[in-house]
């Protein structure tokens, strides 16, 4: 497993190796106007699904694939670390892993469907300016509650941790995740947005923004956020979740910052880096690139402690 420090990370005043060259200054405004430019683009795409009746399932997948192509340029162009570049073979281990979250994805939300299917739901009423706020709210709280009981309760970390093996935060390896894991932190976001009863546009809206933040998080991209830190997960924080130092890897939202803030979770800083990402005792969950092992970790009996 390839542990990285603070200290091997290229001098940031010399051009970036492994990376695409342009401008100091373009550089400069692109760090700013990254993330505008992502999050406009998923407002677009729900007004013209709203207003041409496109498809919703085919934009989703389309947008995905650009969100992906679109942060994997920007972390060429705008790189955080560039000895956090994916190999080529991490680039095939991270393809394989991205098929089994499709797949945990497709089981979570088929039980999703199958529940909220028995169970008479009525919703808010709300005009949808209304409801997305309180949806984004109430889909962040599940995920962030979901998500910190994952690092807390010892067989959910089993299933989770494999996500948080990579000695690199890249948006390649947001993938990397156990089936199981996937399953059932969506499956616990989509059960509290169904048993609340939000209309379909909301979710919709809802679901964009999700995609949106989990991808954005996870790049290795060098941006400029300012305020919205104390209002939105970001890469900055996100990093510090990876962290293999436990008393600074809080922020277990990725898409708001603010129940970070609320329960006590919330550890950034400006310029605060983690020195090493991966998990505390490697030796305890299988390389990334053993696929089987991986998945098949969460049903091994753990080894023994002395």
């Amino acid at each position: 497993m390839e542990i990285l420090r603070m200290e091997d990370r290229p001098d940031k005043g010399s051009p970036p190796a492994n990376s695409w060259t342009i401008g100091a200054s373009a550089r400069e405004c692109l760090r700013y106007a990254a993330y505008p430019i992502l999050l406009l683009s998923a407002v677009w795409l729900f007004t013209s699904v709203l207003h041409f009746g496109w498809d919703r399932g085919r934009a989703v997948q389309f947008f995905l694939i650009g969100t992906i192509v679109y942060l994997a340029a920007l972390e060429r162009l705008i790189p955080h670390r560039t000895d956090w570049h994916p190999s080529g073979p991490e680039l095939c281990w991270y393809t394989a892993y991205f098929g089994f979250t499709m797949a945990g994805a497709v089981f979570g939300k088929s039980v999703v469907t199958a529940v909220l299917a028995a169970t008479p739901v009525t919703g808010p009423g709300l005009p949808l300016g209304a409801e997305v706020p309180l949806a984004l709210l109430a889909s962040s709280l599940a995920g962030y509650l979901a998500h910190r009981w994952a690092h807390s309760n010892r067989w959910l970390w089993r299933v989770h941790g494999i996500h948080h093996v990579p000695g690199k935060v890249n948006v390649a390896n947001n993938g990397v995740n156990h089936l199981l894991d996937v399953a059932f932190k969506q499956g616990a976001v989509q059960l509290t947005l169904g048993f609340l009863g939000f209309s379909t546009d909301c979710l919709f809206a809802v679901a964009l923004f999700t995609l949106v933040q989990g991808y954005f998080v996870h790049a290795n991209v060098d941006v400029r956020l300012g305020p919205l830190h104390h209002v939105l997960a970001t890469p900055e924080q996100h990093r510090l979740h990876h962290s293999a130092d436990l008393a600074e890897a809080g922020h277990f939202g990725v898409d708001l910052s603010v129940w970070d803030r609320l329960f006590g979770s919330f550890t950034w800083r400006p310029d605060r880096r983690p020195a090493i990402v991966g998990v505390k005792d490697p030796a305890t969950f299988p390389e990334t690139g053993s696929i089987l092992a991986s998945l098949l970790h969460p049903v091994r009996r753990p080894p023994r402690t002395a």
